[in-house]
Protein backbone atom coordinates (compact mmCIF):
# COMPACT_ATOMS: atom_id res chain seq x y z
CA UNK A 1 0.00 0.00 0.00
CA UNK A 2 1.31 3.58 -1.01
CA UNK A 3 1.11 6.67 0.68
CA UNK A 4 -1.60 9.06 0.35
CA UNK A 5 -0.37 12.29 -0.82
CA UNK A 6 -2.81 15.35 -0.63
CA UNK A 7 -2.34 18.53 -3.11
CA UNK A 8 -1.70 21.53 -0.76
CA UNK A 9 -1.40 23.67 -3.73
CA UNK A 10 0.89 24.97 -6.58
CA UNK A 11 2.77 21.15 -7.35
CA UNK A 12 2.86 20.54 -3.18
CA UNK A 13 1.81 17.61 -1.92
CA UNK A 14 1.46 16.36 1.47
CA UNK A 15 1.15 12.25 3.16
CA UNK A 16 -2.22 12.38 5.19
CA UNK A 17 -1.12 9.71 7.20
CA UNK A 18 1.45 12.38 9.01
CA UNK A 19 -1.18 15.35 8.85
CA UNK A 20 -2.77 15.51 12.20
CA UNK A 21 -4.76 19.15 11.67
CA UNK A 22 -6.02 21.86 9.13
CA UNK A 23 -6.92 25.10 10.42
CA UNK A 24 -6.93 28.90 9.52
CA UNK A 25 -4.17 31.26 10.13
CA UNK A 26 -5.96 34.23 11.82
CA UNK A 27 -6.81 33.44 15.34
CA UNK A 28 -3.75 34.47 17.39
CA UNK A 29 -2.79 30.78 18.73
CA UNK A 30 -2.11 29.35 15.28
CA UNK A 31 0.31 32.80 14.76
CA UNK A 32 2.16 31.79 17.97
CA UNK A 33 2.32 27.91 16.59
CA UNK A 34 3.82 29.68 13.02
CA UNK A 35 6.10 31.73 15.06
CA UNK A 36 7.29 28.82 17.18
CA UNK A 37 7.53 26.59 13.90
CA UNK A 38 9.85 29.31 12.39
CA UNK A 39 11.85 29.65 15.35
CA UNK A 40 12.17 25.88 15.38
CA UNK A 41 13.07 25.98 11.98
CA UNK A 42 10.30 23.20 11.37
CA UNK A 43 7.85 25.73 9.08
CA UNK A 44 7.62 24.81 5.69
CA UNK A 45 6.24 27.67 3.72
CA UNK A 46 4.52 25.83 0.42
CA UNK A 47 2.47 29.16 -0.77
CA UNK A 48 5.08 30.00 -3.16
CA UNK A 49 4.61 33.83 -1.90
CA UNK A 50 0.76 33.65 -2.02
CA UNK A 51 -1.11 34.76 1.40
CA UNK A 52 -1.38 31.91 3.83
CA UNK A 53 -4.86 30.25 3.57
CA UNK A 54 -4.33 27.03 5.89
CA UNK A 55 -1.70 25.79 8.25
CA UNK A 56 -1.47 22.39 8.66
CA UNK A 57 0.07 20.47 11.97
CA UNK A 58 2.14 17.35 11.08
CA UNK A 59 2.73 14.50 13.27
CA UNK A 60 6.33 15.23 13.49
CA UNK A 61 5.58 18.79 14.97
CA UNK A 62 6.64 20.84 11.38
CA UNK A 63 3.98 22.95 10.58
CA UNK A 64 3.12 23.42 6.92
CA UNK A 65 1.84 26.87 5.29
CA UNK A 66 -0.89 26.57 2.36
CA UNK A 67 -2.47 29.15 -0.03
CA UNK A 68 -5.12 26.98 -0.33
CA UNK A 69 -8.34 26.97 1.84
CA UNK A 70 -8.66 24.73 5.02
CA UNK A 71 -11.94 23.44 2.85
CA UNK A 72 -10.36 22.69 -0.13
CA UNK A 73 -7.74 20.80 1.26
CA UNK A 74 -9.85 18.76 3.41
CA UNK A 75 -12.39 18.13 0.59
CA UNK A 76 -9.14 16.95 -1.55
CA UNK A 77 -9.02 14.47 1.34
CA UNK A 78 -12.63 12.97 1.66
CA UNK A 79 -12.24 12.68 -2.12
CA UNK A 80 -8.65 11.17 -1.81
CA UNK A 81 -10.39 8.13 1.02
CA UNK A 82 -13.19 7.82 -1.31
CA UNK A 83 -10.70 7.06 -4.72
CA UNK A 84 -8.99 4.54 -2.76
CA UNK A 85 -11.98 2.32 -1.61
CA UNK A 86 -11.41 3.07 2.24
CA UNK A 87 -14.37 4.24 3.78
CA UNK A 88 -16.74 1.36 5.54
CA UNK A 89 -18.80 -0.77 3.91
CA UNK A 90 -22.49 -0.59 4.92
CA UNK A 91 -23.58 -3.89 6.84
CA UNK A 92 -26.12 -5.51 5.76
Amino acid sequence: MGVKLINIGYGNFVSAARLISIVSPDSAPVKRIVQEARDRGTLVDATCGRRTRAVMIMDSGHVLLSAVQPETVAHRLDDREIQSGEEEEPDE
